[in-house]
Protein backbone atom coordinates (compact mmCIF):
# COMPACT_ATOMS: atom_id res chain seq x y z
CA UNK A 1 0.00 0.00 0.00
CA UNK A 2 1.21 3.34 -0.95
CA UNK A 3 2.24 6.10 2.16
CA UNK A 4 0.05 8.32 1.27
CA UNK A 5 -0.29 11.23 3.54
CA UNK A 6 -1.15 14.64 3.69
CA UNK A 7 1.07 16.66 5.68
CA UNK A 8 -0.94 19.37 7.60
CA UNK A 9 -0.04 22.86 7.94
CA UNK A 10 2.68 22.46 5.80
CA UNK A 11 3.37 26.01 4.72
CA UNK A 12 2.57 27.26 8.45
CA UNK A 13 5.73 24.94 9.27
CA UNK A 14 7.99 25.48 6.81
CA UNK A 15 7.50 29.28 7.81
CA UNK A 16 7.50 28.47 11.06
CA UNK A 17 10.74 26.71 10.75
CA UNK A 18 12.90 29.79 8.82
CA UNK A 19 15.02 27.43 6.79
CA UNK A 20 18.50 28.54 6.48
CA UNK A 21 19.87 26.35 3.13
CA UNK A 22 22.87 25.31 4.51
CA UNK A 23 21.12 24.22 7.80
CA UNK A 24 20.70 20.93 9.22
CA UNK A 25 16.96 20.43 10.20
CA UNK A 26 15.23 16.98 11.48
CA UNK A 27 11.70 15.49 11.32
CA UNK A 28 10.69 14.00 14.10
CA UNK A 29 7.84 11.68 13.10
CA UNK A 30 8.94 11.60 9.13
CA UNK A 31 6.35 9.23 8.03
CA UNK A 32 5.47 9.32 4.32
CA UNK A 33 8.50 12.56 4.34
CA UNK A 34 5.29 14.82 3.28
CA UNK A 35 6.76 18.09 5.31
CA UNK A 36 10.18 16.80 4.86
CA UNK A 37 9.99 16.80 0.95
CA UNK A 38 9.34 20.63 1.03
CA UNK A 39 11.67 21.08 3.31
CA UNK A 40 14.48 19.46 1.76
CA UNK A 41 13.73 20.90 -1.31
CA UNK A 42 14.92 24.37 0.86
CA UNK A 43 18.06 23.13 1.31
CA UNK A 44 21.55 23.19 -0.55
CA UNK A 45 23.61 20.53 -0.63
CA UNK A 46 25.50 21.56 2.36
CA UNK A 47 22.29 21.89 3.78
CA UNK A 48 21.29 18.26 5.87
CA UNK A 49 18.04 16.63 6.82
CA UNK A 50 17.79 13.91 9.36
CA UNK A 51 14.39 11.76 9.20
CA UNK A 52 13.30 9.74 12.22
CA UNK A 53 10.21 7.55 12.79
CA UNK A 54 9.57 4.66 14.79
CA UNK A 55 7.69 2.95 12.03
CA UNK A 56 9.90 0.85 9.51
CA UNK A 57 7.53 1.12 7.24
CA UNK A 58 6.88 4.93 7.48
CA UNK A 59 10.57 4.92 6.63
CA UNK A 60 11.52 2.98 3.71
CA UNK A 61 8.58 5.11 1.84
CA UNK A 62 10.33 8.05 2.99
CA UNK A 63 13.38 6.72 1.53
CA UNK A 64 11.33 5.87 -1.79
CA UNK A 65 9.74 9.83 -2.14
CA UNK A 66 13.48 11.21 -1.25
CA UNK A 67 15.46 9.22 -3.76
CA UNK A 68 16.64 12.19 -5.44
CA UNK A 69 18.09 13.84 -2.34
CA UNK A 70 21.59 13.09 -1.11
CA UNK A 71 21.92 14.94 2.09
CA UNK A 72 19.02 13.06 4.33
CA UNK A 73 19.70 10.78 6.78
CA UNK A 74 17.23 8.16 7.95
CA UNK A 75 17.13 6.47 12.02
CA UNK A 76 14.76 4.08 12.84
CA UNK A 77 14.08 5.35 16.32
CA UNK A 78 11.87 7.51 18.57
CA UNK A 79 12.00 11.39 18.80
CA UNK A 80 11.49 10.83 22.22
CA UNK A 81 15.57 9.66 22.26
CA UNK A 82 16.01 12.66 20.23
CA UNK A 83 19.86 13.80 22.35
CA UNK A 84 20.76 10.21 22.13
CA UNK A 85 19.87 9.27 18.14
CA UNK A 86 21.78 12.49 17.32
CA UNK A 87 24.86 12.33 19.49
CA UNK A 88 24.95 8.48 17.51
CA UNK A 89 25.62 10.56 14.25
CA UNK A 90 27.97 12.75 15.61
CA UNK A 91 25.62 15.77 15.91
CA UNK A 92 25.29 17.95 18.65
CA UNK A 93 22.98 20.74 17.48
CA UNK A 94 20.59 21.66 14.81
CA UNK A 95 18.81 24.25 13.49
CA UNK A 96 15.37 23.22 12.91
CA UNK A 97 12.86 20.14 14.67
CA UNK A 98 9.82 19.57 13.63
CA UNK A 99 7.16 16.81 15.20
CA UNK A 100 3.93 16.09 14.07
CA UNK A 101 2.45 14.31 16.82
CA UNK A 102 -0.94 12.99 14.65
CA UNK A 103 -0.98 8.97 13.35
CA UNK A 104 -0.92 9.36 10.11
CA UNK A 105 -2.86 8.68 7.27
CA UNK A 106 -1.43 5.68 6.15
CA UNK A 107 -1.50 3.58 9.52
CA UNK A 108 -4.79 4.13 10.19
CA UNK A 109 -5.74 2.66 6.65
CA UNK A 110 -3.53 0.17 6.75
CA UNK A 111 -6.01 -2.53 8.40
CA UNK A 112 -3.05 -4.87 9.22
CA UNK A 113 -2.09 -2.33 11.47
CA UNK A 114 -5.16 -2.34 13.96
CA UNK A 115 -5.69 1.73 14.57
CA UNK A 116 -9.16 2.23 12.38
CA UNK A 117 -12.14 1.14 13.61
CA UNK A 118 -13.50 0.95 9.77
CA UNK A 119 -12.04 -2.49 8.86
CA UNK A 120 -12.12 -5.56 10.62
CA UNK A 121 -8.32 -6.17 11.87
CA UNK A 122 -5.98 -7.68 14.46
CA UNK A 123 -6.06 -5.39 17.29
CA UNK A 124 -2.29 -4.28 17.36
CA UNK A 125 -1.91 -0.30 17.18
CA UNK A 126 1.76 -0.26 17.56
CA UNK A 127 3.77 2.57 15.18
CA UNK A 128 7.01 1.15 15.90
CA UNK A 129 6.36 -3.11 15.51
CA UNK A 130 8.86 -4.36 17.30
CA UNK A 131 7.69 -3.45 20.73
CA UNK A 132 5.92 -5.44 22.82
CA UNK A 133 2.44 -3.70 23.49
CA UNK A 134 -0.12 -4.28 21.25
CA UNK A 135 -3.98 -3.05 21.44
CA UNK A 136 -4.73 -6.71 21.94
CA UNK A 137 -2.67 -6.93 25.21
CA UNK A 138 -4.31 -3.48 26.68
CA UNK A 139 -7.63 -4.44 25.80
CA UNK A 140 -7.36 -8.06 27.50
CA UNK A 141 -4.83 -7.50 30.21
CA UNK A 142 -5.82 -4.10 31.78
CA UNK A 143 -7.52 -3.86 34.93
CA UNK A 144 -11.27 -2.67 34.49
CA UNK A 145 -9.68 0.69 36.72
CA UNK A 146 -6.89 1.52 34.63
CA UNK A 147 -9.44 0.85 31.19
CA UNK A 148 -11.55 3.43 32.59
CA UNK A 149 -8.73 5.70 33.48
CA UNK A 150 -7.08 5.54 29.58
CA UNK A 151 -10.75 5.66 27.77
CA UNK A 152 -11.84 8.60 30.38
CA UNK A 153 -8.41 10.62 30.03
CA UNK A 154 -6.71 9.82 26.45
CA UNK A 155 -10.03 9.68 24.68
CA UNK A 156 -12.31 12.02 26.60
CA UNK A 157 -15.27 9.74 26.35
CA UNK A 158 -17.65 9.96 28.72
CA UNK A 159 -19.05 6.25 28.86
CA UNK A 160 -15.89 5.36 29.32
CA UNK A 161 -16.99 3.15 32.70
CA UNK A 162 -19.71 1.50 30.92
CA UNK A 163 -17.40 0.62 27.64
CA UNK A 164 -14.42 -1.09 30.17
CA UNK A 165 -16.92 -2.69 32.25
CA UNK A 166 -18.34 -4.59 28.98
CA UNK A 167 -14.67 -5.07 27.63
CA UNK A 168 -13.67 -6.85 30.83
CA UNK A 169 -17.24 -8.45 30.50
CA UNK A 170 -16.98 -9.61 27.42
CA UNK A 171 -13.43 -11.19 27.69
CA UNK A 172 -14.09 -13.03 30.17
CA UNK A 173 -16.55 -15.21 27.91
CA UNK A 174 -13.83 -15.12 24.98
CA UNK A 175 -10.86 -13.22 23.99
CA UNK A 176 -11.14 -9.58 22.11
CA UNK A 177 -8.41 -9.81 19.28
CA UNK A 178 -9.93 -7.94 16.36
CA UNK A 179 -11.05 -4.30 16.16
CA UNK A 180 -14.62 -5.32 15.21
CA UNK A 181 -15.29 -7.01 18.12
CA UNK A 182 -14.28 -4.55 20.21
CA UNK A 183 -16.36 -1.85 18.08
CA UNK A 184 -19.51 -4.04 18.76
CA UNK A 185 -18.52 -3.69 22.45
CA UNK A 186 -18.69 0.10 22.16
CA UNK A 187 -21.62 0.25 20.26
CA UNK A 188 -23.33 -1.72 22.81
CA UNK A 189 -22.28 0.43 25.27
CA UNK A 190 -23.36 4.03 23.91
CA UNK A 191 -26.91 5.14 23.46
CA UNK A 192 -28.20 5.69 20.12
CA UNK A 193 -29.06 8.91 20.53
CA UNK A 194 -25.49 9.77 21.69
CA UNK A 195 -23.64 8.28 18.53
CA UNK A 196 -24.46 11.27 16.07
CA UNK A 197 -21.38 12.83 16.71
CA UNK A 198 -18.75 10.58 14.83
CA UNK A 199 -18.11 7.18 14.64
CA UNK A 200 -18.83 5.88 18.25
CA UNK A 201 -15.57 4.20 18.64
CA UNK A 202 -13.46 7.18 17.56
CA UNK A 203 -12.69 8.17 20.68
CA UNK A 204 -11.72 5.10 22.37
CA UNK A 205 -9.89 3.44 19.39
CA UNK A 206 -7.78 7.09 20.04
CA UNK A 207 -7.00 6.19 23.92
CA UNK A 208 -5.78 2.75 23.10
CA UNK A 209 -3.73 3.98 20.20
CA UNK A 210 -1.93 6.58 22.67
CA UNK A 211 -1.74 4.27 25.71
CA UNK A 212 -0.68 1.65 23.49
CA UNK A 213 2.96 4.25 21.67
CA UNK A 214 3.14 6.37 24.80
CA UNK A 215 2.39 9.50 23.30
CA UNK A 216 1.47 11.82 26.22
CA UNK A 217 3.47 10.64 29.38
CA UNK A 218 7.38 11.55 28.01
CA UNK A 219 6.43 14.67 25.63
CA UNK A 220 7.15 17.26 28.15
CA UNK A 221 11.00 16.36 28.50
CA UNK A 222 10.66 15.78 24.79
CA UNK A 223 10.45 19.24 23.99
CA UNK A 224 13.21 20.04 26.51
CA UNK A 225 15.35 17.58 24.23
CA UNK A 226 14.47 18.91 21.50
CA UNK A 227 15.21 22.39 22.63
CA UNK A 228 18.25 21.10 24.39
CA UNK A 229 19.25 20.14 20.66
CA UNK A 230 18.57 23.56 19.35
CA UNK A 231 21.17 25.82 18.00
CA UNK A 232 21.20 29.78 18.97
CA UNK A 233 18.42 31.10 16.81
CA UNK A 234 17.00 27.35 16.25
CA UNK A 235 13.40 26.80 15.93
CA UNK A 236 11.44 24.03 17.28
CA UNK A 237 7.96 23.31 15.57
CA UNK A 238 5.32 20.59 16.95
CA UNK A 239 1.87 20.06 15.72
CA UNK A 240 -0.12 18.45 18.28
CA UNK A 241 -3.79 16.74 17.38
CA UNK A 242 -5.17 16.47 21.07
CA UNK A 243 -5.69 18.59 24.17
CA UNK A 244 -3.56 16.52 26.33
CA UNK A 245 -0.27 16.69 23.75
CA UNK A 246 -1.33 20.40 23.08
CA UNK A 247 -1.18 21.12 26.87
CA UNK A 248 1.89 19.51 27.69
CA UNK A 249 3.68 21.52 24.46
CA UNK A 250 2.54 24.33 25.89
CA UNK A 251 3.80 23.91 29.59
CA UNK A 252 7.22 22.40 28.32
CA UNK A 253 7.16 26.06 26.14
CA UNK A 254 6.21 27.85 28.63
CA UNK A 255 8.69 26.60 31.29
CA UNK A 256 11.60 26.63 28.87
CA UNK A 257 10.84 30.31 28.03
CA UNK A 258 11.12 31.44 31.97
CA UNK A 259 9.65 33.84 33.75
CA UNK A 260 11.08 36.73 36.13
CA UNK A 261 9.91 37.07 39.53
CA UNK A 262 10.77 40.10 40.46
CA UNK A 263 8.42 43.12 41.75
CA UNK A 264 7.88 45.33 38.45
CA UNK A 265 9.12 48.68 40.14
CA UNK A 266 13.04 46.75 40.13
CA UNK A 267 15.18 48.56 37.69
CA UNK A 268 16.74 45.47 36.96
CA UNK A 269 16.39 41.43 37.74
CA UNK A 270 17.45 40.23 40.66
CA UNK A 271 15.74 36.26 40.71
CA UNK A 272 18.06 34.87 38.20
CA UNK A 273 15.10 33.35 36.43
CA UNK A 274 17.17 31.36 33.32
CA UNK A 275 15.63 31.59 29.61
CA UNK A 276 15.94 28.66 27.06
CA UNK A 277 14.09 31.08 24.73
CA UNK A 278 11.08 32.86 23.22
CA UNK A 279 7.08 31.19 21.98
CA UNK A 280 6.95 32.91 18.62
CA UNK A 281 3.07 32.21 18.81
CA UNK A 282 1.30 32.74 22.44
CA UNK A 283 -1.75 31.61 20.61
CA UNK A 284 -1.55 28.24 18.69
CA UNK A 285 -1.91 28.53 14.81
CA UNK A 286 -4.49 26.20 13.62
CA UNK A 287 -5.50 25.42 10.02
CA UNK A 288 -7.33 27.87 7.62
CA UNK A 289 -11.06 27.13 6.54
CA UNK A 290 -9.80 25.81 3.27
CA UNK A 291 -7.41 23.82 4.38
CA UNK A 292 -10.11 21.90 7.04
CA UNK A 293 -12.41 21.51 4.19
CA UNK A 294 -9.84 19.72 1.96
CA UNK A 295 -8.55 17.75 4.86
CA UNK A 296 -10.54 16.80 7.53
CA UNK A 297 -7.57 15.67 9.66
CA UNK A 298 -6.46 19.14 9.91
CA UNK A 299 -9.52 20.30 11.81
CA UNK A 300 -7.85 19.60 15.48
CA UNK A 301 -4.26 20.14 14.57
CA UNK A 302 -2.42 22.81 16.32
CA UNK A 303 1.21 24.29 15.58
CA UNK A 304 3.05 26.10 18.36
CA UNK A 305 6.94 27.46 17.76
CA UNK A 306 9.60 28.00 19.66
CA UNK A 307 12.86 30.05 19.40
CA UNK A 308 16.15 29.07 21.22
CA UNK A 309 18.08 31.72 22.23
Amino acid sequence: MEFNHKPVLLQECIEGLKIKKDGIYVDGTLGGAGHSSEIVKLLSSKGRLIGIDRDEEALLAAKNKLKDYQNVTYIHGNHDDIQKLLSDIKINKVDGILLDLGVSSYQLDERARGFSYMGDSRLDMRMDKTQELTAEKVVNNYTEEKLVKIIEEYGEERFAKVIAKNIVKQRQIEPIQTTMQLVEIIKKSIPLSKQKDGHPAKRTFQAIRIEVNNEIEPLKETIKQCIACLKEGGRLCVITFHSLEDRAVKQAYSEAEGKCTCPKDLPYCVCGYHSEGQIINKKPIVASEQEQEENTRSKSAKLRIFEKK
